[in-house]
């Protein structure tokens, strides 16, 4: 009797995965339009261009270019809090989360520094385009718990303000990324060392 219902699910659930696995594979295509343009100058015709796509066939997989545009930013952000939190989840102590937390920082900028930019360039959208908010807010979420996170591994109390914490190290983090992109730039240990100096004094 439950035969035909459970192959429907197992049905619906392969065409469910074989959906998603297409949307991050235009996703990730999209995200080398984006990175190359940013994100006022790449419109939907970009993308599919890049993705080899038809539009109609972009807009079967999202309903416009926020949405896309959204599920882009979920998916590099995502990855980029997943190697901290590895990073950290290794370290034991005061000196180990420092250099560990520093030395992903490091990696992020050096390796990922057009994703961020679009990071960036999204969030400042936020204050203009509601419809980033959600998106924008659950990551800053993560991000937070990050910094949560290394002053439990220090062992340190976690300050009421969390939020003030990460503020000044994306400020930081922003600063130096910025850096790397002009003419200010600095070596992976001279970045290491700055990261490494300003959580020394939060942790």
């Amino acid at each position: 009797m439950n035969e035909l219902p459970a192959k429907l699910k197992a049905r619906a659930e392969r065409k469910s995965a074989k959906r998603e696995a297409k949307k991050r594979q235009i996703a990730e295509s999209a995200i080398e339009a984006l990175k190359e343009l940013g994100y006022a100058n790449t419109s939907l015709r970009d993308i599919a261009d890049k993705c080899d796509l038809s539009l109609g066939m972009l807009h079967y997989y999202f309903e416009d270019r926020s949405d896309l545009i959204i599920y882009c930013v979920s998916i590099y952000k995502q990855e980029f809090v997943r190697n901290i939190v590895e990073a950290l989840n290794e370290s034991r102590g005061r000196e180990q989360v420092i250099s560990a937390f520093s030395e992903a920082l490091v990696s992020s900028i050096v390796d990922d520094e057009m994703t961020h930019r679009l990071w960036y360039d999204i969030r400042t959208q936020a204050m203009f385009d509601a419809s980033f908010r959600p998106v924008v807010a659950e990551i800053e979420g993560m991000l937070i718990d990050i910094v949560r996170s290394a002053f439990e591994r220090a062992g340190k109390p976690v300050p009421e303000q969390i939020e003030i914490y990460y503020a000044l190290l994306d400020g930081a983090f922003r600063h130096l990324m910025q850096g790397q992109i002009g003419s200010e730039t600095r070596t992976r240990e001279e970045l290491a060392a700055t990261f490494r100096a300003l959580l020394a004094q939060f942790l």
